[in-house]
C-alpha cells in the first residue's frame, strides 16, 4: 500500500526527460508561427546573399563560408561548438524564460534593421565576419520583436556568447604580435631579473647571453587561443553564477590578464628548465605544458568569483539573532 501511495503521489514532472521539458517549453512560447515565419526568410537571405568573397570560398552562403573556415582553420574550429553551448544555456534557463512576460515589441525592428545594414556593409567590403555580426544582431532582434523587451534582457548573455562564432583568422595577428612580445618581455624579465638566468629578448624570441636563439614565443603560445577560450568560459561562468551586470563584466574582463599570466608562467618554467637541463628539455616542457596556461587562468577566474561573492557577503547587513533562531 505504501509503495502504491508513493507512486500515486509522484509528481508528473519528475517523469519528464529533458527533451520532454524542452518540447513543453517550446509549446508554451506564444507566437511560435510568427517567429518561424520571420526566422526562415532571415536565414534564407544569408544563405543566398550572405557571402561575396567568392575567390576565397566558392559559395553565396554565409553559413557555407562559416563551415569552410571552421573546418579548415585550427584556431577557429571552436566556433562550431558555440551554438550548442548557447542552446544548453537557454535550456538551463528555461524555467526563468517561461516566467518572462512576452509581448510583441516594435522597437526591436531597430535591431533587425541595424543587423541588415551591417550585413550590407560587410557584403560590399567583402568581409564575411562583419556579415556574421549582422546576422546575429538581427536574430537577437527577431526574438525581441516577437517576445518583447524582457526576453531580450533575459537572453542577452547567452546571445552575447554567440559572438564567439565569429572567426578571427588573420585578424588575430593584430592581437597576437603584441601578446607575443608582452609574454616574451615579462618572461625574460623574470628569468633574467629574478632567476638570474642569462637570457635576453629580441621581439618574440628568447636568446641566450651570446645572442643565440633559444625559444620563439609562437602565435599559439601568445595567449590568443587561450584568451578566446577563457573569454567564452568566463562568460558562461559569469552568466551562471552572478545576476549583477558589473560582477559578470568583472569576471569576463579577468580573462585578459589571466591569459597572459598563464602563458608567462609557462614560458618562465620553460626558461628555468632549459637552464637546468638543457634547451631540449625546455622545448619539451613548452610543447607538453600547454594545459598549464589554461589551468592557471581558470583557477584565477574561480578565485575572482569567490572574492566577488565574499565581498558581497561581507557587505551584507548582519541578520538579527532572533531572526536567525526563527529561520533555524
Amino acid at each position: 500500500m505504501h509503495s502504491e501511495a508513493t507512486s500515486t503521489n509522484r509528481s508528473p514532472k519528475s517523469n519528464l526527460t529533458v527533451l520532454d521539458e524542452l518540447r513543453a517549453f517550446w509549446r508554451s512560447q506564444p507566437a511560435k508561427t510568427l517567429f518561424v515565419s520571420l526566422l526562415v526568410p532571415w536565414c534564407l537571405l544569408f544563405h543566398f546573399l550572405g557571402n561575396s568573397t567568392y575567390t576565397y570560398v566558392d559559395t553565396h552562403s554565409l553559413f557555407g563560408w562559416m563551415k569552410y573556415v571552421f573546418t579548415t582553420s585550427p584556431d577557429d574550429d571552436y566556433c562550431m561548438y558555440i551554438p550548442l553551448v548557447v542552446l544548453a544555456l537557454l535550456c538551463w534557463k528555461r524555467d526563468e524564460l517561461k516566467r518572462v512576460s512576452k509581448a510583441f515589441w516594435w522597437p526591436a525592428l531597430g535591431l533587425i534593421a541595424l543587423g541588415l545594414f551591417i550585413h550590407i556593409i560587410g557584403f560590399m567590403i567583402q568581409q564575411a565576419r562583419v556579415s556574421i555580426v549582422g546576422f546575429l544582431l538581427g536574430l537577437y532582434g527577431l526574438t525581441g520583436l516577437v517576445w518583447g523587451k524582457s526576453w531580450l534582457r533575459a537572453t542577452f548573455f547567452p546571445m552575447f556568447l554567440l559572438g564567439f562564432c565569429i572567426p578571427l583568422g588573420t585578424v588575430a595577428e593584430v592581437i597576437t604580435l603584441p601578446l607575443r612580445k608582452a609574454v616574451t618581455f615579462i618572461s625574460v624579465g623574470i628569468g633574467h631579473g629574478l632567476l638570474g638566468i642569462d637570457v635576453q629578448q629580441n621581439g618574440s624570441q628568447i636568446l641566450d647571453g651570446y645572442g643565440r636563439p633559444l625559444y620563439d614565443v609562437a602565435p599559439a603560445c601568445s595567449g590568443i587561443r587561450s584568451l578566446i577560450s577563457l573569454l567564452a568560459l568566463s562568460t558562461i561562468y559569469a552568466f551562471m553564477t552572478f545576476q549583477s551586470a558589473w560582477k559578470r563584466l568583472v569576471i569576463i574582463l579577468m580573462a585578459f590578464p589571466l591569459a597572459v599570466l598563464g602563458n608567462v608562467t609557462r614560458i618562465s618554467i620553460v626558461i628555468l628548465v632549459g637552464e637546468l637541463f638543457g634547451q631540449k628539455a625546455g622545448t619539451l616542457i613548452e610543447q607538453k605544458l600547454g594545459f598549464l596556461t589554461f589551468i592557471i587562468a581558470v583557477g584565477g577566474i574561480m578565485l575572482m568569483g569567490r572574492v566577488v561573492r565574499d565581498r558581497v557577503a561581507a557587505s551584507a547587513p548582519p541578520v538579527p539573532d532572533g531572526l536567525k533562531e526563527s529561520v533555524a
